[in-house]
């Protein structure tokens, strides 16, 4: 098993050991290295990062989060960020020259060679959150004439990182993409087999303009290596890794259960997040829900006169509204992750809904049995009536309001994931207490 020797490179850093201190680093992998600096001052981070090679600050530096690395950059000479930026993998260089503000973009790119700028420039050039903006550019590439052992020697010359040639692409004379085969197929191959018949035809890929999000959807349904990107003209201009495509993936699941608490989208993450910026981002749907359970209020104050008769029913009314939002926050949840999987379409509305209908009745038909007992003890049997058939009406509501409300927003166009726990729960409150004290006002004062 493999640990983290961070108590080794805490007491080099401590004395100050550079042999030490070195021996630590190389026996870390860069993730580990980079999740260290993290607790550590930007000063600090910035010394032991100049303690690494080149290639080994690249790759550490990548793994860093977005806020530290604003902040590093800003303490290093332009030298020294040139040589940083040059080692990156393009991708990652292309994300942090974005963090960069302009005059430092324009000094960054005349630092660094000609073909570098080109493709930094292509690369920090595409839309957020597209497959463009996500892609590497760094590929294996071979036409269809050659034969297996060429192909080989040709891969061997090129300066590809060892993971962007686990999945070689077969494109033709005007750069168009005609195949794939991965690197065990063509080291299996017959050396003198040609390409074009060792080859799969049917690729997966997608254009520079797709979404992130769906981007990682094909990654994960076809377990793909990588995936082509293409431009309109089908000529292949880079790849999207499969390790590149969990981060994205991690991302938006982060981003779904953030709005389900409806905070929304923290750009950098929680650990860079300011204290104005938690705020703003917390405050505006915990006022409006403030104003939300203002009706529950004036549901209580319209039925007051049932409550003064029959005091014991104020005891079962936190319990029942809470099982509306709690059966709605759960109705909600496994909807709104059906949506973002593409496991649920619009469409399916109608269907859901009879399922959820009978799923619900079930749920309070079993919840009412449980507390059935506890009204009749508090209450004796008219209370005890009250609150079982309250507690399935309430429960039906919430269910049916939790797995509506996704479906609602999607068709206007809002993101499912607003749908969120509190959302549901103020609605299903108000709507319970409505449910509750018609019931018993029906039954007992009109009975």
């Amino acid at each position: 098993m493999y640990e983290v020797d961070t108590q080794t490179l805490n007491e080099a850093v401590a004395g100050q050991d550079v042999t030490r201190l070195k021996a630590a680093l190389a026996s870390m992998r860069p993730a580990d290295i980079a999740e260290f600096l993290e607790s550590m001052q930007p000063r600090e981070a910035l010394a032991l990062l100049k303690q690494m090679t080149n290639a080994r600050r690249s790759e550490v530096f990548g793994h860093l989060p977005a806020h530290l690395q604003i902040r590093l950059v800003g303490q290093m000479e332009q030298r020294s960020l040139a040589t940083l930026l040059a080692h990156m993998d393009p991708d990652e260089r292309a994300d942090l020259f974005n963090l960069l503000d302009s005059p430092l973009q324009q000094e960054i790119l005349q630092s660094l060679a000609h073909r570098e700028q080109e493709d930094l420039r292509l690369l920090a050039g595409f839309p957020a959150h597209s497959a463009g903006a996500i892609m590497t550019s760094d590929f294996a590439a071979l036409t269809p004439e050659l034969s297996a052992s060429e192909a080989l020697a040709q891969i061997r010359r090129s300066n590809s990182a060892p993971e962007s040639v686990l999945e070689v692409y077969v494109l033709d004379d005007e750069g168009r993409l005609q195949g794939r085969l991965s690197l065990g197929e063509l080291v299996l191959a017959d050396p003198a087999a040609e390409i074009r018949k060792l080859m799969t035809l049917d690729v997966v890929s997608v254009t520079v303009e797709t979404p992130q999000e769906e981007v990682a959807r094909l990654v994960a349904r076809y377990d793909l290596v990588a995936l082509p990107v293409v431009d309109s003209e089908q000529r292949l201009v880079g790849v999207v890794t499969h390790d590149d495509a969990m981060d994205v993936a991690e991302a938006e699941a982060t981003e779904d259960i953030h709005k389900g608490a409806t905070i929304g989208k923290l750009e950098g993450g929680l650990r860079g997040a300011s204290l104005p910026l938690l705020y703003r981002k917390r405050i505006g749907w915990l006022v409006l829900l403030v104003f939300a359970n203002v009706f529950s209020g004036a549901g209580i104050a319209y039925f007051e006169d049932t409550i003064a008769a029959y005091v014991a029913l104020v005891f079962f009314l936190p319990l029942l509204v809470d099982s509306g939002g709690n059966a709605g926050s759960q109705s909600a949840t496994l909807m709104v992750r059906g949506l973002a999987t593409g496991e649920v379409r619009i469409g399916d509305w109608s269907r859901l809904l009879g399922r959820e209908l009978l799923v619900a009745c079930g749920l309070g038909l079993t919840m009412a049995l449980a507390v059935s007992g506890l009204g009749f003890w508090r209450g004796g049997s008219e209370i005890a009536l009250v609150v079982s058939l309250s507690m399935i009406a309430i429960v039906i509501m919430g269910s049916v309001v939790g797995m509506c409300m996704p479906f609602m927003l999607n068709r206007f166009g809002v993101d499912p994931a607003t749908a969120s726990a509190p959302l549901v729960t103020s609605v299903a409150d108000a709507c319970g207490v409505v449910i509750y004290f018609g019931i018993a006002t029906a039954l007992l004062t009109m009975g």
